[in-house]
């Protein structure tokens, strides 16, 4: 805040141990955090489509960042496993995440097809109407399974990630724009554009 900023902040993400957090620009500029480390960015690289999302290693040594046309960014202990860059894609990657059991990860577009890379296919809507797009996406804390989140607040789980209830169906003052695992409970939190928070089997701590 106060900074200019070449390009708008896309999305946000925290330390394995909750006490640092990246943030990831459009343009690729990573900005580190509390105990979060540097490692790189695309920062003054030319990108062929913005960048959406960051996801850490599990370690937090090192991070992935994906484009909207699913290129993907590895810096730090990241190991690139592939990505969707330069493929066509029906519907733009919006979200990232890590696999901590494999060191893999998973890209997910807004009509919720999953791209599996070093980690397992567990399962995607990408077949199926969606009342609104996706827009996010999280792992379970083993690595089996994943959720992802629509705009609605509607919740999609596969592998092992339980469903413990979600938003859809209910009118929202503001879209629904992310999902946060809470890994001590298996839960989860959503997040509105309006900085309103719903909870699923995970405590409420206040909301903006």
């Amino acid at each position: 805040a106060g900074q200019t900023l070449n390009s708008p902040i896309a999305h946000i993400v925290s330390t394995p141990d909750g006490k640092g957090y990246w943030l990831v620009a459009a343009d690729g500029g990573t900005f580190s955090f509390g105990d979060a480390h540097f490692f790189g960015s695309m920062g003054g690289q030319h990108l062929n489509a913005p960048v959406v999302d960051l996801a850490p290693t599990p370690d937090g040594g090192g991070y992935w960042l994906v484009a909207s046309d699913g290129g993907i960014f590895s810096f730090g202990d990241a190991a690139f496993h592939g990505s969707m860059g330069s493929q066509h894609l029906n519907k733009p990657v919006v979200g990232i995440s890590a696999d901590t059991a494999t060191g893999g990860y998973w890209e997910v577009a807004t009509d919720g097809g999953i791209f599996a890379f070093g980690a397992p296919f567990f399962g995607s809507t990408g077949a199926i109407h969606l009342n609104k797009p996706v827009n996010g996406m999280t792992s379970t804390s083993d690595g089996l399974g994943y959720w992802f989140v629509a705009s609605d607040g509607g919740i999609f789980a596969f592998g092992d990630a339980q469903f413990h209830g979600s938003m859809g169906g209910t009118p929202l003052n503001a879209p629904v724009v992310g999902m946060a695992t809470d890994y001590a409970t298996g839960g989860y939190w959503l997040v509105a554009s309006d900085g309103g928070i719903f909870s699923f089997n995970a405590p409420f701590y206040g909301a903006a």
